[in-house]
């Protein structure tokens, strides 16, 4: 008889989720699927509130990446405004951004990762997390949260505010960077650039053993979506909207004002999330985040990372599976420390002129960037007076929706039994949503829909009754 099995909640991800493995009549798996739990109406309560505004407000959907959404509303608002930030802003809002990959990346592998990685897939649950992992390798625990400290760092000293940026704001930052500042920054890099190398080697000590504990997973097959700029260069903070193969070759290329062109927002049934699908090609199926970057495009003023990058592309097996996501994240992270020591050198850096002024010019605006989970969206309507009519946004773990699902349907059919079930089996599976660190307090932001519908099934699967809520 066919059965479902449940993992809930699943374990070191932010947010509230279940993984539901369906089995045939065989005991074999069919399909495996993400459904997000949690409900929240950022898209809704926005409407109504000044656009310039958004910046603040959107930075506490998530306190992981407030960077991202801040920067991708003041984007928007640039383009309501009609205005263009100035050099010094951008250099800034770049610091920004490339820190927050540093902060982000460091929790997702030393802290929710290492622990598998580390200690094993089939070790005991009980020491399985980061207090098990501080009693047997302490200087892991230790190293992460000083990464992830210099991150935050950066974030205060650029951004202003402890945890949420202040400074950025619609036509560029509130604050200029004093050259005080500009040197303590400088100043946190090496140590940053040791910590990223220990995480590399880290990985490099236990990434065969962790691998063949996993024996494998899906081939991402399927596009790959990222920014680039005008040089063809991978941009986190702007550009254009690119899309390759699974060769690193480009399908299409698109304005950020063209999105919907490329992809399309769906709702499901079992879950508040909004999966995406892509409207590119001939597969619905595509990715966002530090493995489809690697692809995406070259990085420019980062020859170490560009080395890194191009070393970790030979290796097919590996770039081009889902496997590959921890990997590409030190790179990334490597990427960020060598650009923010290029962008603090540049002259104008600490130049006063960050903001420019305006009135609303423009009744919409679409801001992109890269977030460290991927591709980010923030679309707006305004009336005349700036006052929002319509919010949509669009965050990396709805671009990767049903990647996840193929990848976790892939584990699952490679380790799941009706027979054959134990808890260092299902945490592989666990594993496989881990490898795209999703955010599901980003990911639920229904347009007040109803996005969940409850089922009452018969033994023989027979639906009883149904209802949405």
């Amino acid at each position: 008889m066919s059965q479902t099995i449940t993992i809930s909640p699943v374990s070191r991800i932010e947010g509230h989720a279940r993984i539901s493995i369906r089995l045939d009549d065989f005991g074999k798996v069919t399909d495996a699927r993400l459904q997000v739990q949690e409900f929240r109406g950022f898209e809704s309560f926005c409407v109504g509130r000044p656009f310039w505004e958004m910046s603040n407000i959107t930075a506490r959907i998530c306190g992981i990446c407030p960077v991202s959404h801040a920067l991708a509303a003041a984007q928007a608002g640039d383009r309501i405004l009609g205005l263009a930030p100035p050099p010094a802003a951008r250099r800034l809002r770049s610091l920004l951004s490339l820190s927050q990959l540093i902060l982000s990346h460091s929790l997702s592998f030393f802290h929710l990762s290492a622990p598998d990685i580390v200690l094993g897939l089939d070790s005991d649950p009980s020491e399985r997390n980061i207090v098990g992992l501080a009693r047997h390798r302490p200087e892991i625990i230790r190293n992460g949260i000083r990464l992830r400290q210099i991150g935050q760092e950066i974030v205060n000293r650029v951004g202003g505010g402890n945890l949420h940026p202040v400074h950025i704001a619609a036509g560029g930052m509130r604050e200029a960077l004093s050259p005080v500042c500009r040197d303590e920054i400088a100043g946190l890099l090496p140590e940053a650039l040791r910590l990223v190398r220990f995480a590399a080697e880290l990985w490099e000590e236990r990434s065969q053993l962790f691998l063949a504990e996993m024996e494998g997973c899906d081939d991402c097959h399927g596009l790959s979506l990222g920014l680039v700029d005008g040089d063809g260069y991978l941009d986190h903070l702007d550009g254009r909207l690119r899309f390759v193969d699974d060769s690193a070759v480009t399908v299409k290329e698109v304005l950020p004002e063209a999105y919907g062109s490329t992809i399309r927002e769906t709702v499901a049934g079992d879950s508040y999330m909004k999966p995406t699908e892509c409207l590119v090609g001939n597969t619905a199926l595509y990715r966002v985040g530090p493995l489809a970057r690697l692809l995406i495009a070259p990085f420019k003023t980062a020859p170490q990372a560009e080395q890194a990058r191009l070393f970790f592309l030979e290796d097919r097996s590996l770039s081009s599976s889902a496997l590959g996501s921890h990997q590409a994240r030190l790179i990334e992270m490597l990427y960020a420390v060598e650009r923010i020591g290029v962008l603090l050198d540049a002259p104008d850096i600490c130049d006063p002129h960050v903001l420019a002024r305006g009135g609303v010019n423009s009744s919409e605006g679409v801001g992109v960037t890269e977030a460290p989970r991927g591709t980010l969206i923030h679309h707006y309507q305004v009336d005349r007076h700036g006052l929002l009519t319509g919010v949509n946004l669009i965050v990396a773990t709805g671009h990767n929706s049903r990647a996840m699902d193929r990848t976790i349907t892939d584990i699952a059919r490679r380790h799941i039994r009706g027979d054959r079930l134990t808890e260092g089996l299902l945490n592989r599976v666990e594993h496989g949503i881990r490898l795209y660190d999703p955010c599901l307090s980003c990911a639920t932001h229904l347009h007040g829909r109803p996005g969940m519908t409850i089922e009452l099934l018969a033994p023989d699967g027979k639906v009883l009754d149904s209802t949405t809520v």
